[in-house]
């Protein structure tokens, strides 16, 4: 399988939320061969979309010239494209937004009309591709946090896409935790073996895998005794 990540963390490998997304890789792979390219969108020469909606009207080619179309022709290319992002404003990181805004050229100008909204058709063949998104917060649990990135994400990619939220992740890249965090990337092996197999993840180990591996007031006291 052909997976593209893209890392919005502007932290790129030090990531706390990268922790989480290679544990889930290592599970696929244990399930077989997996083809990984691990993209930071930091790093990434992306213009601003414009709105001119230029591409929309001529087969998809951009008024930029920039990175972008590379990053169009292998997302294209893949089987499994993951988002892997920590929590900024409720939202992406701005870096992996502009990377999302600029996949603008995938549609046309026009619309369908999809059970009870409308989405504008297709200028290429991506229906094989599947989506994953791993969002980590430094908050203690995931109520009232993650809602609007999910609903982002549910909206971007309607089909095929899973969903993983995880709460505390500060905690990942924190050598003094190991006694919590490992437990729970096993978990996440788990889930990313199980993913690799059967195309989706049992509700209750995702459930276990979002839920706070200290006691929330624990973790709040731990974070404010730093600050």
């Amino acid at each position: 399988m052909k997976i593209l990540v893209l890392n919005g963390s502007p932290k790129k490998e030090r990531s706390d939320t990268l922790c989480v997304t290679r544990a889930f890789l290592d599970g696929m792979r244990e399930a077989g061969e997996q083809q990984v390219h691990i993209l930071d969108a930091i790093d990434q020469h992306v213009e601003y979309c414009t709105g001119c909606f230029a591409c929309m009207h001529n087969g998809g080619t951009c008024i930029h010239e920039d990175d972008m179309r590379g990053i169009l022709e292998e997302i294209l290319d893949s089987d499994l494209l993951i988002l892997s992002f920590p929590l900024y404003c409720y939202g992406m990181p701005a870096p992996l937004k502009a990377i999302i805004d600029r996949t603008l050229p995938l549609s046309s100008m026009a619309m369908q009309k999809v059970g009870d909204r409308y989405e504008h058709v297709g200028q290429a063949d991506f229906s094989r591709l599947r989506y994953l998104m791993i969002c980590g917060c430094g908050f203690p649990n995931s109520r009232h946090n993650f809602e609007p990135a999910v609903a982002q994400f549910k909206l971007l990619f309607p089909a095929g896409h899973t969903i993983m939220t995880v709460p505390e992740s500060p905690m990942f890249n924190a050598a003094a935790a190991a006694i919590v965090t490992e437990p729970r990337l096993q978990l996440v092996r788990q889930a990313g073996r199980q993913y690799a197999e059967k195309g989706e993840i049992e509700a209750s180990l995702l459930a276990e895998i979002t839920s706070p591996m200290i006691p929330e007031e624990q973790y709040a006291a731990i974070v404010n005794s730093g600050v």
